[in-house]
């Protein structure tokens, strides 16, 4: 009788909530906890960090190198873990941290996306720029969106072998929701597990709902969706027309959806969105 009552149980489960369990989403590394739990105390203590991150050793050279770069203007160069995160600032170095984190999971997972988190890395490079320009959200919530505004893609493509040809056609699209064709397809989409692996990971609310409405460019113009989501959902369509640009493609089909919206909300006129995506293309040269 109970064996009958569970197999009804099991028949009666809502296929979506099976799905979602059939997608790994990794679990939050320990190295974050322990960021994570430090940087929530009263005083966070950059030598405690240091001493964190120190025994990573490509957590430690990727700090280094942020911290030296060209694009945080370093001066003086830092000759320690603790030096650099004292030059970049708790936050940023913590933003920072969290993305490589991801990347790590992932490629345990067995997924190697080069082209992936290269444009991951723009995104969020265009993220910090374009927020200390307009000073509309704080760089390192910024950093942290642009890194993990996709974050969903990978763990689809391990899940659904198809789930390229989607993605493609997705992409191509030029009138409906990105997520519509992933929703009609897999019941799911990129969007909904990012913000579910953001949540998980315990990253800013911010940060996972924007990832959550970051293909629904009608929150831009709705009132009822918190300013700060708004603003990161806007700078990541600026990003989003500064990469296809860079890329050699004179359109966007995103920012074609979605770009006179966002601009509404930065309050920018064409002229400033073309200045400032200009201004884009010489940062990422400079990258090079």
């Amino acid at each position: 009788m109970m064996r009958a009552a569970a197999q009804k149980q099991i028949e009666q489960e809502d296929p979506v909530d099976a799905l979602m369990r059939s997608i790994r989403i990794p679990p939050r590394p320990s190295l974050l906890v322990d960021l994570q739990r430090e940087l929530a105390e009263q005083d966070p203590s950059p030598r405690r960090i240091a001493r964190i991150i120190a025994d990573d050793v490509g957590m430690s050279g990727a700090l280094l190198k942020l911290a030296n770069s060209p694009f945080y203007g370093a001066a003086r160069k830092a000759k320690s873990v603790e030096q650099g995160i004292n030059f970049l600032g708790i936050n940023q170095c913590s933003a920072m941290m969290t993305g490589l984190l991801a990347r790590q999971a992932l490629e345990a997972e067995g997924v190697e996306l080069t082209n992936f988190w290269d444009v991951s890395a723009k995104r969020a490079r265009a993220l910090v720029f374009t927020s200390r320009k307009l000073r509309i959200a704080p760089p390192d919530i910024a950093h942290t969106f642009g890194l993990f505004c996709d974050i969903g893609v990978p763990l689809l493509m391990n899940r659904f072998p198809d789930y390229v040809n989607t993605y493609a056609a997705a992409a191509n699209d030029a009138h409906n929701c990105f997520t519509a064709l992933e929703d009609a397809r897999h019941q799911t989409n990129h969007a909904a597990i990012g913000c579910l692996l953001a949540r998980n990971w315990g990253l800013s609310s911010d940060v996972s709902w924007a990832i959550l409405h970051h293909h629904d460019y009608t929150v831009l113009a709705d009132p009822s969706t918190d300013d700060a989501i708004r603003s990161l959902v806007a700078l990541s369509l600026l990003a989003e027309k500064g990469i296809q640009r860079y890329h050699g493609n004179s359109t966007s089909l995103e920012w074609d959806k979605g770009g006179e919206l966002a601009c509404q909300h930065l309050g920018l006129s064409q002229e400033e969105a073309a200045d400032l995506l200009d201004e884009l293309h010489e940062m990422f040269d400079t990258d090079h």
